[in-house]
């Protein structure tokens, strides 16, 4: 239940740290990644049953 919350949670953060204002376009997909790292770690320990 936790693991879940935590993904979705995550989830809703990476899609926000997209860079779709104009003072944010030259920052690349720095913010997006290192969400993206955290969402695909959580995932795994999900499949693999530790959460």
């Amino acid at each position: 239940m936790l693991g879940t919350i935590l993904l979705i949670v995550l989830i809703l953060l990476l899609i926000g740290a997209f860079p779709t204002w104009p003072h944010s376009r030259s920052w690349g997909y720095a913010p997006t990644g290192g969400l993206g790292i955290v969402v695909i770690v959580v995932i795994v320990l999900l499949v693999v049953g530790v959460i």
